[in-house]
């Protein structure tokens, strides 16, 4: 597949594990936005990701690092380094140096996951994480939903495919039919793409000949950049999934799926039950044959739209144009392009 004709290096928050895979005192190797990286949780419980070198001679903290108490150590000579990425200790010194940082990014766990902020500039986080409960207001806690992690999620690796495809699909209606072959085409009732989190909804109407009484149901969908989005689906299967996709290098991308299915009355087992685990499966099985089409998919610019799919996908292409290096984001004045950004809480 050829180069996507976008940068992999769009600025936002993106999912870099679960929070699970990084236990106190583990130091967890990844590669992401083409650099070696490290996650690291620290006695208190607190993650932190730094670039994976240390600043001294160059070792791959990976590979031997610890951690001790709030500070993780070189394996190399004993260097350690904070949350920050600032050296704290050399232990044969009586002084660290100062003067040397470890490239560390702002860290949020939320919704089970471990997120980063990358800036290619280096700009400080401007829009929050939505919260997969909050957000839609409903009253809701995740107490009503199976947890999902890890037996209802998806990981895939080293796909050839760009986060923004899965963002187009949240405006494709036509493509339900066909890929997953649902018995209705989904009527949009919300596009708002006014600022860095944007918010997509569409109701589901069945044919007659196939539901006599239809169901009322729907999908609601919140946007946060273009590696970080949540929905809520209601209706039929009560669930809430948070898609995540964050390039690798200028290639690929890892793609993430976490599936929440709302709880049978009356259980509320620590674990997800069999009900659960097949309503989870068959949500997995749908977004998977989606990931097909999409690691298989050339970019196409100007696309060859239908009259009908016009308005979302230009809308949303648009939007999309904020998050590359240049790009300035909705709502700000293009002469202080932060000027209409809303921070998230400390």
């Amino acid at each position: 597949m050829a180069k996507p004709p976008l940068s992999m290096e769009p600025t936002g928050w993106f999912q870099v594990a679960w929070c699970a895979e990084i236990t106190v005192g583990a130091v967890h190797k990844m590669k992401y936005f083409g650099r070696e990286m490290v996650a690291w949780r620290s006695a208190s419980g607190r993650v932190a990701v730094f670039d994976a070198y240390c600043e001294h001679l160059g070792a791959h903290l990976g590979y031997g690092g610890h951690v001790e108490g709030e500070n993780l150590v070189c394996p190399f000579h004993g260097w350690e380094w904070n949350r920050e990425g600032r050296n704290v200790c050399i232990p044969y010194e009586k002084h660290p140096n100062k003067g040397r940082r470890i490239r560390s990014y702002p860290v949020v766990e939320r919704n089970e996951a471990v997120w980063i902020w990358y800036d290619i500039e280096g700009r400080a986080p401007y829009f929050d994480i939505p919260d997969l409960f909050a957000a839609f207001d409903d009253g809701k806690t995740a107490a009503d939903y199976y947890p999902p992690v890890p037996a209802a999620t998806l990981y895939r690796t080293g796909l050839e495919l760009h986060p923004q495809y899965v963002m187009e699909n949240g405006v494709d209606f036509a493509h339900f039919k066909f890929v997953h072959k649902t018995p209705f085409v989904p009527e949009f009732t919300r596009h708002d793409f006014s600022g860095p989190v944007s918010y997509v909804d569409f109701t589901i109407a069945f044919d007659e000949s196939v539901a006599e009484d239809q169901i009322n149901s729907g999908v609601e969908s919140i946007n946060a950049g273009l590696g970080c989005s949540v929905t809520k689906s209601w209706g039929m299967i009560d669930n809430r999934t948070m898609p995540a996709v964050t390039p690798v290098d200028d290639r690929t991308c890892d793609v993430r799926f976490t599936v929440w299915i709302g709880r049978q009355p009356g259980d509320d087992s620590p674990e997800i039950s069999r009900y659960g685990k097949t309503m989870a499966d068959f949500v997995i099985e749908q977004f998977d044959a989606d990931i097909e089409i999409w690691s298989h998919q050339r970019y196409s610019d100007p696309p060859a739209l239908s009259r009908k799919e016009f308005e979302g996908f230009t809308a949303l292409r648009k939007w999309a144009e904020q998050f590359y290096p240049g790009g300035v984001p909705a709502g700000a004045d293009p002469r202080n392009p932060h000027s209409g950004a809303v921070r998230p809480a400390p």
